[in-house]
C-alpha cells in the first residue's frame, strides 16, 4: 500500500466530512437536530461500538491471513534450500537434475509469481517445475540404503514445500468478500450521516469539526488497513516481498554451487523453461 496515497485518502475523506458537517450546521436549530442529545449519544454509542468492534475482528482475521502467507512464503523458500541438500545424496544422474530444477522453482516463484500475486492474476497456476521434479523421480529406484532415506525426505520436504505454497497463496487474491466490504462502507456512511444529526449552530465550529474528523479519520483509516491485509502482496510499506526465496537463491546459486555437481540449468533468469526444460 502507497503509504502517501492511503494519507491522502484519510485527509481527504475527513475534509469533505468537516466541510459538510460544517455547511448543515449554518441552518441547524441550536442544540441540534435532537430533542435529546443524550439519547441520541447514547445510541450513537452503541453503533459505533459496535461497528468498531467488527473492525476489530476483521483486522485480526485479515492479520492471521496475512501472517499466515508470509510465514507460507518463509517456509517454501527454506524447504527449496532443505531440498536442495537433500538431493545431494540421491544417485549422480538425479542430483544434477534435481538441484537445478530447484533454482528453477526459485526464479519461478520470484519472477512469475510473485508480480501475479500483487495484481490477484495468479489463480490456481501451477510451478511447473514442481511438476517437473516429480517427474524426475517417478522412475528413479533407490540403489543404497542413503539413497533411499533421501528419496523418502525428499518427498516427506515436498509435500511440506507444497502445504507452504498453498499458504503463501491463500492471501493473494484476498480473503475479505464483497458483500462484506458493501456492509462495511455502507455502515461507515451511515454512521456519518447519523453524525451530521448532531450540528449544533450554538456549538464552536471547530469543537464539531473536531469530533466528526477525527471519527472519519479513525473509519478511513481502518478500513484502508483492513484492505492491506487483504492485499498483502501489494507494493508499498509493508507488502511481502520475496526476501526469502531470493536469500535462498542466493545461498544455492553460491554458496552451495560447489556443493556436488551442478550442470547448466534448464531455465532462464526469470524461471522460463529453456527448450524442453519442463519436459522430463
Amino acid at each position: 500500500m502507497n503509504i502517501v496515497v492511503a494519507a491522502l485518502v484519510v485527509v481527504v475523506a475527513s475534509a469533505l466530512a468537516i466541510g459538510s458537517l460544517l455547511f448543515v450546521r449554518r441552518r441547524a436549530p441550536e442544540g441540534g437536530y435532537f430533542n435529546d442529545s443524550d439519547r441520541a449519544a447514547g445510541i450513537f454509542g452503541v453503533l459505533a461500538t459496535a461497528f468498531f468492534f467488527l473492525l476489530g475482528f476483521i483486522i485480526f482475521l485479515a492479520f492471521a491471513s496475512y501472517d499466515e502467507s508470509r510465514q507460507g512464503a518463509e517456509t517454501e523458500a527454506l524447504l527449496v534450500a532443505q531440498q536442495f541438500q537433500t538431493a545431494q545424496f540421491m544417485a549422480s544422474d538425479t542430483t544434477v537434475p534435481l538441484g537445478g530444477q530447484l533454482i528453477c522453482y526459485g526464479r519461478y516463484v520470484v519472477e512469475q509469481e510473485w508480480p501475479r500475486m500483487e495484481d490477484g492474476s495468479i489463480g490456481d497456476e501451477l510451478n511447473p517445475w514442481g511438476v517437473a521434479m516429480f517427474n524426475e523421480l517417478s522412475d528413479v529406484e533407490p540403489q543404497s540404503a542413503s539413497e533411499e532415506s533421501a528419496f523418502d525426505k525428499w518427498f516427506e520436504q515436498t509435500s511440506v514445500r507444497e502445504e507452504a505454497r498453498q499458504d503463501r497463496l491463500h492471501g493473494a487474491e484476498g480473503i475479505i468478500p464483497t458483500p462484506l466490504w458493501i456492509v462495511l462502507i455502507l455502515a461507515a456512511g451511515l454512521g456519518i450521516v447519523f453524525m451530521h444529526f448532531f450540528a449544533d449552530s450554538g456549538e464552536r465550529a471547530v469543537v464539531q469539526a473536531l469530533q466528526i474528523g477525527v471519527v472519519v479519520a479513525l473509519m478511513v483509516a481502518t478500513l484502508l488497513l483492513i484492505r492491506f491485509f487483504d492485499r498483502p502482496f501489494e507494493s508499498g510499506i509493508g507488502g511481502i516481498e520475496p526476501v526469502a526465496m531470493e536469500r535462498t537463491l542466493n545461498i544455492l546459486e553460491n554458496e552451495l554451487a560447489g556443493v556436488g555437481e551442478r550442470g547448466e540449468l534448464p531455465c532462464d533468469d526469470t524461471g522460463e523453461p529453456l527448450d524442453g526444460g519442463t519436459d522430463e
